[in-house]
């Protein structure tokens, strides 16, 4: 927390911040404002409302801390940026950047509120860097409707690989390393991520559709029209690194491109080895790469799904009940710092040996201890009390709501 403090002018957010990051961090079954402030020892959940809607301070600062506390404790040179996104399925439509749309998390267009994040995944471990709302068309074309969520009137859409873009760009502009990004069809499909990551010399393995078309010396083709030309000579078994069940081992095969610039690039192919079903993916290096390193970095990109998993039920990532996009950004920020801070102390505990018939703490684990051991509080019973008696008030809120409401219409 003390890398953050800077960032509050006065003592009263800054002592409430650390409060709201531990309830993050809290087993709390439900994670909001409301749940939070109690937890905390609050007496209304006030003070955490003005904290994410009014209070003065830069979420986006606060991100910039939150990279640098990651790279700083994650440091490898041959780390990887994976990018993807996630949605929350929200109801209504004043929550910002909502709109019915395919979302992987119910999977199936749901009414929903998109994020793309940018994951740090080296060896030691990984997390969260860097964050970019998804603003649909529906919203940019609509300035009063952006003004009333809290974006600026002249919000100009974006597509996720554009979000993507600016993300990694910004990673690099603060002097971060990272020698790979990595991600889905979504990114690899897009010629505009590829060509900026190319110009700065960055490496990628982006996955690309069946469909998606190369050049090689012989000729332009589909991705899966080659794969149908691989000799079987030529497929690898090789790890994509270690998941819950042991190490994921697929056929890989790897075709060259023909390409005048300069740089190594190629066309990977996955196999998998029950079903044969097929992936792709475009690759890029600035110099030749033996086919391990790219299978490496392709299998890299799962560690953003660990993200969500674990910064979803850990950190309360999806839970932010916000409508303003300044509240949201505030929201998702504090939980990648919560959640970085595990990552970095389970990091420190893989360092010391673990006793015999003992695995190494996880990040449940890390997570259960800490609130249970540091920092659980302990209030009496009037505090319950009169935690009830405020619940209780939401009645005299829900009429308001209801007559502002019959006003408008």
């Amino acid at each position: 927390m003390s890398r953050i403090a800077g960032r509050f002018t006065r003592v009263e957010p800054r002592f409430r911040v650390r409060k709201l990051v531990l309830g993050l961090l809290s087993d709390l079954p439900r994670k909001n404002c409301w749940t939070i402030a109690e937890w905390a020892g609050e007496r209304t959940p006030d003070g955490m409302q003005y904290l994410l809607g009014r209070a003065k301070w830069d979420a986006d600062r606060v991100r910039d801390d939150v990279c640098d506390y990651v790279v700083d404790h994650l440091h490898d040179d041959q780390a990887v940026l994976v990018v993807d996104e996630t949605g929350d399925v929200k109801k209504g439509t004043g929550t910002v950047g909502v709109q019915r749309q395919y979302t992987s998390t119910a999977g199936r267009i749901e009414n929903a509120q998109v994020a793309v994040y940018l994951v740090y995944a080296g060896r030691r471990g990984h997390a969260a860097v860097d964050r970019e709302l998804y603003v649909p068309c529906s919203w940019t074309s609509d300035p009063d409707r952006c003004r009333y969520a809290g974006l600026d009137q002249d919000t100009a859409f974006a597509t996720k690989p554009e979000l993507a873009t600016r993300m990694v760009a910004r990673f690099l502009d603060a002097g971060h390393q990272a020698a790979w990004v990595a991600g889905d069809e979504v990114y690899g499909g897009k010629p505009r991520l590829r060509t900026a990551l190319e110009e700065r010399g960055t490496g990628y393995v982006l996955a690309v559709a069946c469909s998606h078309e190369v050049t090689t010396g012989a000729g332009r083709f589909r991705a899966d029209t080659l794969a149908k030309k691989v000799p079987k000579r030529a497929w690898q078994k090789l790890s994509a690194g270690a998941g819950a069940k042991g190490h994921r081992f697929y056929d890989w095969a790897v075709i060259d491109l023909a390409d005048p610039r300069p740089g190594s690039r190629q066309l990977l192919i996955r196999r998998n080895r029950s079903t044969g079903e097929l992936a792709y993916y475009r690759c890029y290096s600035p110099a030749p790469v033996p086919l391990t390193v790219l299978v490496r970095v392709a299998g890299s990109r799962w560690r953003v799904e660990e993200f969500f998993q674990s910064g979803k039920g850990l950190a309360a990532l999806d839970e932010h009940q916000v409508r303003r996009y300044a509240s949201w950004s505030r929201w998702v920020t504090l939980a990648m710092l919560a959640h970085a801070f595990l990552a970095v102390v389970r990091v420190d505990e893989h360092t010391r040996p673990a006793p015999d018939a003992l695995i190494p703490l996880t990040c449940n684990e890390i997570q259960h201890l800490f609130i249970t051991l540091v920092v659980r509080p302990v209030h009496d019973a009037a505090h319950r009390l009169g935690w009830s008696d405020w619940r209780r008030h939401q009645a005299r809120s829900q009429a308001s709501h209801y007559r502002r409401q019959a006003t408008q219409a």
